[in-house]
């Protein structure tokens, strides 16, 4: 099993709740030692997917196996390999960090002999030596990540599925949440990561985008990026939902879709941004500035999302 140069691999891996697909023939697979990130919003088929590659729910088609045994017919085998971080918080409240380790290295089966030494090991590697007495129900939301983390890899799993793992935790603690994952995987462990925070996939080797129960894009985050048509403009307007609709249709435009405040429009070439400036002021918009940005994951995901909406719907695309 050790000779698999995969740590997951997926073939048309498909589940159906009676007539609903909740995930749609999907491939894909992650070489070990690789941070892969399922990336899509809620309801997309992710935590379905990560739920069976657990070995926690059984496929209705297609097949796959991790660190070389098959999810349908080994699934005891692959929990005994893996760390799994769910979404929901799994810890006891009423035990501290340290009882929380102990406790789930026994789990594990860690040596007893090796527990006292590992579960301090945990406990600097989280960060959490000044809350290692600290109720775990007391925790800030990024602390209890934090340790939920160490748990997960108490025994010191060769494969790690988080699934949203900083869903509610506030920015500057999932950018030293990631710093976590980016050294384990630098350690070798293979990482497969759910989320629906666009920014989060920019610390994937690899991205699957899933949409609907489909895999509609899979590649590296540059490479994703590079499979946006034209360039890329961002109008900053008074009001961007209308200039949205008096953008739509106009010659050369590609794609337009609202980020926050901001409008971006995908053009066929960038000396059209001064007829889209021009547009929207004949349209009594008022325009501050019109310039060229390099896209981000979030409009190559929203591009592809219209682009598979507009095949089901058996329009072309663009």
């Amino acid at each position: 099993m050790s000779g698999d140069p995969h740590a997951v691999e997926t073939h048309s891996l498909t589940r159906k709740f009676g007539d609903f697909v909740a995930v749609d023939r999907v491939d894909f697979y992650i070489p070990s030692g690789e941070i892969f990130g399922l990336l899509g919003p809620n309801g997309a088929g992710k935590t379905t997917t990560i739920r069976m590659l657990c070995g926690l729910l059984m496929p209705t088609g297609g097949s796959a196996t991790v660190l070389g045994y098959d999810v349908a017919r080994q699934p005891e085998e692959i929990k005994r390999r893996i760390g799994y971080m769910s979404q929901k918080f799994s810890l006891y409240g009423d035990l501290t960090p340290g009882e929380n380790l102990t406790f789930y290295a026994a789990i594990y089966a860690v040596p007893r002999a090796q527990r006292a030494a590992r579960v301090t090991e945990l406990i600097d590697m989280a960060g959490l030596g000044d809350h290692r007495k600290t109720p775990a129900r007391n925790l800030s939301g990024a602390w209890r990540q934090r340790l939920a983390l160490a748990c997960a890899i108490v025994h010191q799993p060769p494969m790690l599925f988080l699934d949203e793992p900083t869903a509610g935790v506030d920015p500057v603690s999932r950018r030293e949440f990631w710093d976590l994952i980016y050294r384990m995987a630098g350690q070798g462990i293979s990482v497969l990561a759910t989320t629906h925070y666009m920014d989060e996939a920019e610390y994937c080797n690899t991205i699957g985008m899933m949409y609907a129960g489909e895999l509609i894009a899979l590649a590296s985050p540059d490479t994703l990026r590079e499979r946006l048509p034209g360039s890329l403009a961002q109008v900053d307007c008074d009001q961007p939902g209308r200039a949205e609709r008096v953008l739509a249709g106009m010659p050369g435009v590609l794609e337009t879709s609202v980020h926050g405040a901001q409008l971006h429009v995908s053009l066929a070439a960038p000396e059209l941004q001064d007829q889209v400036a021009a547009a929207l002021a004949q349209a009594g918009i008022a325009v501050r500035r019109v310039e060229g940005i390099q896209p981000s994951l979030e409009d190559v995901f929203l591009y592809m999302v219209q682009q598979r909406q507009a095949s089901a719907a058996g329009t072309p695309g663009d």
